[in-house]
């Protein structure tokens, strides 16, 4: 089977586990939320793992670029709503901490590559 070269990337195997994260972690969100940050947040982490993806089939390292920072914002997203969530008691903590090393890990590497796409 082929492999795609965005799947060789560390921060792509990163953001999707991160997805999975997310996806676990806002199952347990009440189901009123169900439309509302649970959507967005999976959504969003969805959008990071997707847009690198997307990325690296393009022809331009200006283009590819362009699909790293959209990732990049998604990822600034995700954690203004983890912020959220700890405030209205929706996540704890130590969960918190936890998604936002992940997250600051991920953050760093689409830095990283999207320096290398715009040289």
């Amino acid at each position: 089977m082929y492999t795609y070269s965005f799947e060789k990337l560390e921060v792509w195997k990163e953001s999707k586990d991160f997805t999975k994260e997310i996806y676990n972690v806002t199952s347990t969100f009440p189901n009123d939320e169900k439309f509302g940050l649970t959507s967005q947040m999976r959504r969003a982490a969805v959008s990071i793992c997707s847009n690198i993806a997307e990325g690296s089939t393009r022809r331009t390292n200006k283009d590819k670029a362009r699909f790293t920072t959209i990732s990049f914002g998604s990822a600034v997203e995700i954690l203004n709503q983890l912020i959220l969530t700890v405030e209205l008691g929706l996540l704890t903590q130590e969960s918190y901490k936890e998604l936002r090393l992940k997250l600051e890990s991920i953050t760093n590497k689409l830095n990283a590559l999207r320096n290398h796409q715009t040289k």
